[in-house]
C-alpha cells in the first residue's frame, strides 16, 4: 500500500514508524527539514521537505498513485486543505487530523464531498478514552467493540484474588457461564498470550474480554470492590479537560475543574452550567487541599505539560483518591508512571495512530486498539466468504500461539466463544495478538 504523510510531529513520525513496521510503503512530507532527520535516517521511508498543499510537492511524491493520504500536521487547516487537494490530485483515500471536535461533531458540513474520506480528533477520541476509564473506574484497559458489545478489561491480580494459582481452565469453572476470558497477561517484562494451561500469578496484570454483565462476575473473581465515581477535579481547561467536563456534568458527576489561565477560566464558567470552575495553579498542593482534593474520588490531569500531569496524579494517588488519569505525550513515561501507581495513561497520538491504522491493513480490520504497556494488539476483523477461517469451528483452526480469538461479535450481540464455535460469513472477530505477529493473523482474514 502507497501511504503520503503530511507531517513529522508525535502523530507523524510515530505513524510513520508503525506502518514502516508493516512493511508499507511510506513518504513522509514536513516543511521543517530537521524534522525528517530522524525518520529518514531510521526507517526505511522516503521523507520529502516541503508544503505539503504545494501541487508540485504532492506530485513529487506520487500523489496520483498513492492509496491513501493521512494529514497530521499541528494546523488543521493544512490538514484539510492538503486532503483536499490530494482527493483531486489522485489519491484513492484521504484521513485529515483535526483539533476541533466541533468539525466531526457537525452534520450539516459535508467533508467527503470535499474529497476528505474521514476526520480523526485526537482531542476528542482523548475525551471518549477519560470518559470511558471513568464509568469503570475498577479496571485499567476498558474498549468498547460495535458500542459495547464486548468489552476489555483489565486488572492487577492480587492474593485475594480467587484465580491467583489456578490455570485458566480451573478459573473459567469458578464462572462456567463463561461472560469474559483473559486475553493477554503482563508478568514482569514479558506479554504473555494465555491458553488453557496458563498459571495466573499474583502480581500479573491482566486483560480480559467480556460480555456486557460480565464486569460483576469478573470483581468477584478478582477480590475487589466496585468503586463508584461521584466527584472528580480535572487539571487543564483545554479542549481535552472541557470536553471531558462536559461528558461527566451529564452523567450527574461533580467536576471542579482548575485552569491556571484567568481568561480561559472565565470563558469556562461562562460555557460549562455543570462544572464548578477554579482559576489557579493546579500543581500547587495546597490549593488541591483547600478545593478538597482528598474527597475526590477521580483525579484527571490534561494539562499541555505531561510532567505536571504526572507529578499532579501522584499528589492526588497519596491522597488516597480511587482512579488517576494523566495524559502524557512522551511514550517514555510509560513505564515510569505505571512504577509509581497513576492508574490510567492517555497518549493522544497513540489514539490517533490507532484510529488511522484501521485502514491500512490488508485485511477488513474495523477496529484497533494497542494494549496499555503491552506488546500486544486487539484487531476487529469482518469476515467473508473467502476468509480462510470462514465455516471453520475454532478449534480446527490454525491459530498460532502468538494470538487468541478473544470475542466473536455476531448481529450486534457479542460472545465469549470456546473450541466448538463456528464461525460465519459476516461475523466480526476480535483477535489479541503480539505486535509482531500481525501480518501472519491477517492472512487468515
Amino acid at each position: 500500500m502507497k501511504i503520503i504523510i503530511a507531517g513529522s510531529g508525535e502523530v507523524g513520525s510515530h505513524l510513520a514508524k508503525l506502518l514502516s513496521y508493516d512493511s508499507q510503503e511510506i513518504t513522509l512530507i514536513d516543511s521543517n527539514d530537521e524534522k525528517l532527520t530522524f525518520p529518514n535516517s531510521q526507517l526505511d521511508i522516503k521523507v520529502i521537505q516541503g508544503d505539503c498543499t504545494s501541487i508540485s510537492i504532492l506530485n513529487k511524491a506520487n500523489i496520483s498513485e498513492t492509496d491513501l493520504f493521512i494529514g497530521v500536521t499541528a494546523a488543521e487547516s493544512v490538514n484539510l486543505t492538503a486532503c483536499y487537494l490530494a482527493k483531486q490530485l489522485g489519491a484513492k483515500k484521504t484521513i485529515a487530523r483535526i483539533s476541533n471536535p466541533e468539525l466531526i461533531q457537525n452534520e450539516k458540513v459535508d467533508f467527503l464531498g470535499l474529497g476528505i474520506s474521514e476526520l480523526v480528533s485526537p482531542e476528542l477520541l482523548t475525551s471518549k478514552e477519560i470518559n470511558m476509564v471513568i464509568n469503570r473506574a475498577e479496571f485499567t484497559d476498558p474498549f468498547e467493540f460495535d458500542d459495547g458489545a464486548l468489552i476489555t478489561l483489565g486488572l492487577s491480580a492480587t492474593h485475594t484474588s480467587t484465580f491467583v494459582g489456578k490455570t485458566v481452565v480451573e478459573a473459567a469453572e469458578i464462572f462456567p457461564e463463561t461472560h469474559f476470558f483473559p486475553i493477554s497477561i503482563k508478568r514482569e517484562d514479558k506479554t504473555i498470550i494465555p491458553r488453557g494451561d496458563t498459571v495466573f500469578h499474583s502480581g500479573d496484570h491482566i486483560v480480559f474480554m467480556t460480555e456486557p454483565g460480565g464486569e460483576e462476575e469478573l470483581l468477584k473473581l478478582s477480590g475487589q470492590n466496585n468503586g463508584e465515581i461521584k466527584n472528580v477535579m480535572i487539571l487543564g481547561g483545554g479542549r481535552v479537560g472541557k470536553k471531558v467536563a462536559e461528558d461527566l456534568g451529564v452523567n450527574n458527576i461533580n467536576v471542579k475543574l482548575v485552569e491556571i489561565n484567568k481568561e480561559r477560566a472565565e470563558e469556562l464558567a461562562e460555557d460549562l452550567n455543570d462544572c464548578l470552575v477554579i482559576y489557579g495553579d493546579g500543581t500547587n498542593s495546597e490549593l488541591l487541599e483547600e478545593e478538597n482534593l482528598d474527597q475526590m474520588d477521580a483525579f484527571i490531569a490534561v494539562t499541555g505539560d505531561s510532567e505536571t500531569n504526572i507529578m499532579s496524579s501522584l499528589i492526588a494517588k497519596s491522597k488516597g483518591i480511587l482512579k488517576t488519569i494523566a495524559l502524557v505525550d512522551n511514550l517514555d513515561y510509560y513505564k515510569l508512571t505505571q512504577i509509581s501507581g497513576i492508574d490510567t495513561l492517555i497518549n493522544k497520538k497513540l489514539l490517533a495512530a490507532d484510529a488511522i491504522s484501521k485502514h491500512v491493513h490488508k485485511a477488513e480490520v474495523v477496529a484497533i486498539s494497542q494494549l496499555n504497556n503491552m506488546d500486544a494488539e486487539l484487531l476487529e476483523f469482518v469476515v467473508n466468504e473467502d476468509s480462510k477461517v470462514c465455516n471453520k469451528t475454532i478449534k480446527d483452526l490454525e491459530f498460532p500461539r502468538c494470538a487468541i480469538i478473544a470475542g466473536v461479535i455476531r448481529d450486534g450481540k457479542g460472545y465469549i466463544v470456546l473450541g466448538d464455535f463456528k464461525i460465519l460469513s459476516d461475523d466480526r472477530i476480535v483477535v489479541c495478538c503480539l505486535n509482531d505477529s500481525i501480518n501472519k493473523i491477517e492472512k487468515l482474514f
